[in-house]
């Protein structure tokens, strides 16, 4: 399996990301929440470069006891990357679409060996 250089591990800090080139690919690589994850940097909406958006936390809406809105807050648990052409939000540990989780974008796995982190293509 080939493995594409990404960056020094300690070069790569939390919420930050590198976008690596693979052949016609590229493929977006961020540190979140503690973990690398690496996505295909194509939207599966419309191609857009989805790994060049906004990481943010999931937006709730809070409800009260007796059922009435109350506003909106962010959880601090999940994370979201949101694509820079339309919106569409995917969760940043499972690839999934918020939502209902039917549409992913496509994920690679990472590995950091020798203090430099890799794509697994």
């Amino acid at each position: 399996m080939p493995e594409i250089f990404v960056s020094a591990d300690k070069d790569l800090a939390e919420g930050e990301r590198r976008i690596v080139r693979y052949e016609t690919n590229e493929i977006g690589v961020f540190r979140a929440q503690g973990e690398v994850r690496a996505f295909l940097n194509r939207c599966p909406h419309q191609g857009g470069p989805v790994c060049e958006g906004l990481l943010v936390h999931k937006p709730e809406e809070i409800i009260r006891e007796d059922k009435t809105y109350a506003g909106m807050r962010f959880c601090d648990k999940t994370l979201h990357l949101v694509c820079p052409w339309h919106g569409w939000e995917f969760d940043v540990a499972s690839g999934a679409i918020a939502g209902d989780g039917k549409v992913r974008l496509r994920t690679f796995k990472t590995v950091s060996r020798g203090g430099n982190l890799y794509v697994l293509v």
